[in-house]
C-alpha cells in the first residue's frame, strides 16, 4: 500500500508540472477571465449559493475548481497530497489575488491537519478511485461536515469504471475490472496524462481501486450524514475510448446504442 500512495504521489507530482501548462486545464483563460468558473454549471445548481459560506476542497489538485468557488463567494480550503499541486495552487492563487488557503496533506491524516468543520465538504471528478479505503474517506469526509452543512461528491460513475476505456471502439463495452472494492490495486503503467496523451511519463506507474456506488453511499452512512439526493448522469466529462464527444465537452455513448448505463453521479448528504 506504501509503495502504490509513494507511486500515486509521484505521478500526481509530475502530471501537475504537465496540467498547468495544458489546454486541456487551460490556465490562461483562467488567468485573463475568459473561462473564469471551471465548476459545471450543474455543480453550481446542486451546490447552491456559496456566498459567504466556508467550503472544503477534498483533492482539490492544482486548484482551478477550488479557485473557482473562491470567485463565486466561498471561503476556500483546498487539499491535495501533491506538494507540487499544493505549490501550483499557492502561486496561482497569490498571482490572481484570490483569497484561498491550500494544505499539502494525505486525505486519511487531514483530521491530524485541520481542527474546523465547513459549510460545505466538496469533492469532484476522477477523485475516488486514488483512494484504498472508501470507508475511511467517507469518515475524514463527514468529520468536516458542520451540523447544517453538506458533502457535495460529483465523480464518475463505478459502473463506468468496469469496462475498458482504452484500444476499444465508440459504443464497445468490455467488462475489464472490479465493480466492487477490492484491497488489491489496479496497476497500470502511465502513458501521458488524461490532459496530455503525448507528455513525456516514462518510469510512472498508476495504482487504482474502484468502489461501488453501494460502497460509496454507505461509508456516509456509516459516519452519521443523511443523503439528500443522488443523481446519475448518461455522460462523463473527459475522454474515454468507448464514448463518443458531444455538446459542452461531455462524452456519451453513440446514439445508436442499444440501452443506456449511468456514466457520472452527483449526491449530496447533510449532517442534521
Amino acid at each position: 500500500m506504501d509503495e502504490a500512495l509513494r507511486s500515486n504521489r509521484a505521478l500526481w507530482d509530475a502530471w501537475t508540472k504537465i496540467h498547468v501548462g495544458s489546454a486541456f486545464y487551460d490556465v490562461e483563460a483562467f488567468r485573463n477571465g475568459e473561462r473564469p468558473i471551471r465548476v459545471a454549471d450543474y455543480e453550481r445548481e446542486e451546490v447552491g449559493s456559496v456566498e459567504g459560506k466556508t467550503l472544503l476542497h477534498l483533492q482539490c489538485h492544482f486548484g482551478l475548481d477550488t479557485l473557482s468557488w473562491a470567485r463565486l463567494g466561498a471561503t476556500v480550503t483546498g487539499i491535495d497530497f501533491s506538494d507540487e499541486a499544493i505549490a501550483a495552487a499557492r502561486g496561482l492563487a497569490t498571482e490572481l489575488g484570490i483569497p484561498a488557503r491550500f494544505v499539502s496533506s494525505d486525505l486519511y491524516r487531514l483530521p491530524e491537519v485541520l481542527d474546523e468543520q465547513f459549510d460545505i465538504v466538496y469533492t469532484s471528478c476522477g477523485v475516488l478511485n486514488w483512494l484504498p479505503d472508501i470507508s475511511g474517506w467517507g469518515r475524514v469526509a463527514a468529520h468536516f461536515v458542520r451540523p447544517g452543512g453538506f458533502l457535495y461528491v460529483t465523480e464518475i460513475h463505478p459502473v463506468a469504471q468496469a469496462f475498458e476505456n482504452e484500444g476499444v471502439e465508440p459504443g464497445e463495452l468490455q467488462l475489464a475490472y472490479p465493480y466492487w472494492s477490492d484491497p488489491e490495486p489496479l496497476r497500470f503503467e502511465v502513458h501521458g496524462s488524461y490532459a496530455d496523451r503525448e507528455a513525456q511519463t516514462e518510469g510512472l506507474v498508476e495504482y487504482g481501486w474502484n468502489h461501488s456506488l453501494g460502497e460509496i453511499l454507505t461509508s456516509l452512512a456509516d459516519a452519521g450524514l443523511r443523503l439528500e439526493f443522488l443523481h446519475e448522469f448518461d455522460f462523463v466529462r473527459w475522454a474515454l475510448d468507448f464514448l463518443v464527444e458531444g455538446p459542452g465537452g461531455r462524452y456519451r455513448l453513440p446514439d445508436d446504442s442499444k440501452g443506456s448505463l449511468p456514466l457520472f453521479f452527483s449526491l449530496r448528504a447533510t449532517r442534521p
